[in-house]
């Protein structure tokens, strides 16, 4: 079952992953996300681009189909109004980042944002396959590295829900409105400037 059409309606045509990713909540609790999948997410992150060739990113993967207690442990260290709604995702993700570089253990300064660009990798391929990822700064970080044993070093900066859409007559009347929403940004021309700040490159 592909997931609804959420097309994002760009100024101009982009990547076509790109403008049908999008961060739903209904998901399907009972569908198991296929190891090679989940295998296929972290490999488009592990080919991000990083500083030196860094690859800072670490993540901690949870299945609920292949161990229940660390999923559980995962979904614990959520705010409580996103696991209203990411219990049902069979496939929870702890992103942390690495703060020092491997080959001298200097401060990396880049560190979470090349997370951030393995993070986004990872969701187009997602996208590709067919599943659903969202994004979550709603959690306890210092929970989070309680939980995981994440070292020092690496900072906890997000968790991930990953799994299939729910079936559209099967979504909660309670989550219909914000599910089916148009998806809305910024005009290009109040974040992307042209030889200067704040001089809205035109479109």
């Amino acid at each position: 079952m592909a997931m609804f059409e959420k097309k994002a309606e760009t100024a101009v045509p982009i990547n076509s992953q790109l403008a049908h990713r999008w961060s739903g909540r209904a998901y399907d609790a009972e569908r198991r996300v296929e190891r090679a999948h989940l295998l296929a997410l972290l490999e488009a992150a592990r080919w991000s681009p990083s500083c030196y060739g860094d690859q800072p990113w670490r993540y901690v993967v949870c299945s609920r189909h292949d161990d229940a207690e660390a999923w559980q442990r995962a979904l614990e260290c959520l705010v409580p109004g996103n696991q209203s709604w990411a219990r049902h995702a069979p496939v929870l993700l702890l992103v942390a980042a690495d703060t020092l570089f491997q080959h001298n253990s200097e401060p990396n300064r880049w560190a979470q944002y090349d997370t951030g660009a393995a993070s986004m990798s990872l969701c187009v391929q997602a996208t590709e396959l067919g599943l659903m990822v969202h994004q979550m700064g709603g959690f306890d970080a210092d929970a989070a590295r309680h939980a995981f044993d994440v070292p020092e070093r690496c900072q906890p900066v997000a968790m991930m829900a990953v799994g299939y859409q729910l079936a559209p007559a099967r979504i909660p009347a309670d989550m219909q409105e914000r599910e089916q929403a148009a998806r809305k940004r910024r005009p290009i021309g109040e974040c992307f400037f042209e030889a200067g700040w704040g001089r809205a490159f035109r479109v």
